[in-house]
């Protein structure tokens, strides 16, 4: 159906933002640099820092309905050059700097031999 002011279809608003964005996806380097944009932003009750992101809002940054699994690897790829981690957790994803967790304590190998033995599994 037409709409008779635009000539455009009638379109809420996500369908006319997919229509768009599917002719012009961006690169994943921009998605991750979009998604480092958002670790700095304050949003949420904090003034950055690590966040989670919702599979919806993710495919709106992608430009995509659904995001295969070889995209959200290369933006992982590319958000670990610029010194960030994402995690999928199915449902959403977790943005984090890699200076985070760079001091979070180290497995020993007496801690792995208390759980798996000595001699280890075979």
């Amino acid at each position: 159906m037409q709409n008779g002011r635009t000539g455009h279809k009638d379109l809420d608003s996500n369908e006319r933002y997919h229509e768009v964005c599917m002719e012009d996806r961006p690169t994943e380097k921009v998605v991750a640099e979009q998604l480092v944009e958002l670790y700095d932003r304050s949003f949420g009750g904090k003034e950055r820092g690590r966040y989670r992101i919702s599979m919806k809002h993710m495919r709106l940054l992608t430009g995509r309905k659904r995001i295969p699994p070889k995209t959200v690897r290369k933006i992982g790829e590319e958000l670990f050059v610029l010194g960030y981690a994402l995690i999928d957790l199915d449902t959403y994803f977790v943005v984090l700097a890699e200076r985070t967790f760079r001091s979070y304590r180290r497995v020993n190998d007496g801690s792995i031999a208390m759980l798996i033995g000595p001699y280890g599994r075979a």
